[in-house]
């Protein structure tokens, strides 16, 4: 299986990154990470967790912070679009930003590459690949929305992380793991179970 790419930009909903992460690195995956510059100051205000900008330092640091030492882990620094996963020869299963903010899907959706993300993402609709885009952000304006339009147009797909409650969620927990598989499911990688919705309880 080829590895994938996963970007977190300055959105608010650092924890859905966080355990998209987890689980692909629990299952095996191969995972090329990116950050925004906006997602540390995010991580940094929401959480009071001071991500690591060294490549290297980082990959430790969401080692030790997910207490997970399986899969392969590589970070990258948003600004650097040398790395491999900038170029359509490199092959991958895909890409998901988790969280989106809409300023990202507005420079994507125009075709602008200003940092390794939306380089990334441009990469992954102009080789036809996987590319799930979790906006996050309410209420949607015009341009929002066609913006989005847009890039679903261009073969990304939107899905925007929207809780369910027919799982009768008990915690946070367990309403992040929901979303995240739902995630993942664009994949078709089923990374750790999920109740799914069967019919109405008779």
């Amino acid at each position: 299986m080829h590895p994938y790419v996963l970007a977190v930009t300055g959105a608010s909903a650092q924890p859905l990154a966080e355990r998209t992460l987890q689980l692909l690195l629990q299952a095996g995956r191969s995972v090329h990470l990116v950050l925004s510059r906006g997602a540390y100051a995010v991580f940094q205000a929401e959480q009071g967790v001071q991500v690591p900008v060294n490549p290297e330092r980082q990959a430790s640091f969401w080692r030790e912070r997910l207490n997970c030492s399986e899969g392969e882990l590589f970070c990258h620094r948003w600004n650097d679009q040398s790395v491999g996963i900038a170029s359509g020869s490199f092959r991958t299963s895909g890409m998901l930003i988790v969280p989106c903010s809409m300023g990202t899907a507005g420079r994507i959706q125009a075709g602008v590459a200003m940092d390794l993300i939306e380089r990334c993402a441009d990469v992954h609709l102009k080789e036809g690949r996987p590319l799930l885009i979790a906006p996050r952000e309410m209420p949607f304006n015009l341009i929002h929305l066609r913006n989005l339009t847009a890039l679903a147009e261009a073969g990304a797909r939107i899905a925007a992380p929207i809780p369910a409650w027919y799982t009768q969620p008990r915690t946070l927990e367990e309403m992040v793991d929901f979303i995240v598989i739902r995630l993942l499911d664009g994949f078709e990688d089923d990374l750790a179970p999920l109740q799914r919705w069967t019919g109405p309880i008779k």
